[in-house]
């Protein structure tokens, strides 16, 4: 069954006792029992809910895992994998991965004896190279959140099986439509549902694919024991979202080339961060390994000043100056004060995160107006 075909058919069927073709909202906390056990598969809403059974069915084709397990939002979700380590246990993840992931790892999980070790991942020599005796688990975003390095998934994944050592993919930038992580060797993959899979900036979700049944009853027990799942009406809305993905992103995609290539030839724009154009360091490997190289783009400007990057921010019109991605509107951000925010400086400043980055989540509007917004912005 082609992508395209899943997104609207995987996990999902008409509603036996309705024949409605949309999955029922299951506004319920508890399921009556015939008995003590004898229920018809749910017991407690916790544990289980047939709306997000059919949700996470359909994500699990779609990733071509074991299984899927939802959560409140994307941070649940890694909260969840990291569960999976123990004291003494070392993460080896990229330098410019997202804040919010960082800040768990840093601020949270540390505390309890997990460390963090953060390198550059575009070299898995240098990947390799960094590997502790107590390494547990590789943490990969490709591309990355913002400057949008590129990993090799399957020469990282190659590297750790062999050492017994897991991989988790956050894959939320490139979603499963260009880009499975599992077929190229991951144990786990993790997306913020909240952005492409939802598609339309109303539910904060997350999601975690299971390549094994063994990592799937790990993480399945830790979903229910933890608790930290969504509601009905949150995966219902993931569902409705994901029916579109393939549409949406192809237009995305589509706008965001063409974006990167005005910004390329703007006075004011120092350089332009996207997977797409032959000058991208990565682009040979994000040509390997995704469908189409993503929406998501960052530049940098001449003007080297946190205020200059700032005015370009007040100047959109249509680019709207919010936190998140991924939806049908385009965004605009400044990672060094916002989604970046709890990285300290200097690691930012060494990743090449600088203070007049600017990160844009492309939408699907006519791209002649994005462009012109991003025109008449600059040039102000």
């Amino acid at each position: 069954m082609h992508f395209e075909t899943k997104t609207i058919h995987a996990g999902v069927h008409p509603d036996p006792s309705t024949g409605a073709i949309m999955t029922p909202i299951f506004q319920t906390s508890t399921y009556v029992q015939d008995g003590p056990g004898h229920h018809k598969g749910y017991e407690y809403a916790r544990t289980q809910n047939p709306t997000r059974t059919v949700l996470q069915d359909n994500l699990a084709s779609l990733e071509g895992g074991h299984a899927a397990y939802c959560f409140g939002s994307g941070l649940a979700a890694m909260d969840a994998v990291i569960k999976l380590l123990r004291s003494g246990d070392s993460v080896l993840a990229s330098n410019d991965m997202y804040g919010g992931s960082f800040r768990q790892l840093d601020k949270v999980f540390r505390q309890f004896g997990i460390d963090t070790r953060l390198i550059p991942m575009q070299d898995p020599a240098h990947v390799e190279a960094s590997i502790a005796p107590n390494t547990r688990l590789i943490w990969i975003e490709t591309p990355t959140n913002p400057l949008l390095n590129m990993v090799d998934i399957e020469a990282v994944c190659h590297m750790a099986r062999s050492r017994g050592i897991m991989v988790c993919v956050d894959n939320t930038f490139a979603t499963p439509y260009l880009q499975n992580p599992i077929r190229l060797g991951a144990d786990l993959v993790l997306h913020s549902a909240t952005k492409y899979l939802g598609g339309h900036s109303d539910v904060v979700h997350g999601v975690v694919v299971c390549s094994s049944g063994e990592l799937a009853e790990k993480i399945k027990f830790i979903q229910n024991a933890s608790g930290a799942v969504p509601g009905p009406m949150d995966c219902f809305l993931i569902l409705r979202g994901i029916k579109t993905l393939h549409v949406r992103v192809d237009r995305a995609c589509e706008n965001a080339a063409k974006i990167a290539d005005f910004l390329l030839s703007h006075a004011r724009v120092k350089r332009v961060l996207y997977p797409g154009l032959s000058t991208h360091p990565g682009h040979a490997i994000a040509k390997k390994q995704m469908k189409k190289f993503g929406a998501m783009l960052s530049f940098d400007l001449h003007d080297e000043s946190m205020e200059a990057a700032f005015k370009v921010l007040a100047g959109t019109r249509l680019f709207s100056c919010a936190e998140s991605l991924g939806g049908v509107e385009s965004l605009i951000g400044h990672p060094a004060s916002m989604t970046h925010a709890s990285l300290p400086r200097e690691e930012r400043m060494k990743s090449g995160l600088t203070d007049t980055l600017i990160r844009l989540s492309v939408g699907i509007e006519h791209v002649d107006d994005l462009i012109e917004d991003l025109r008449q912005a600059l040039d102000s």
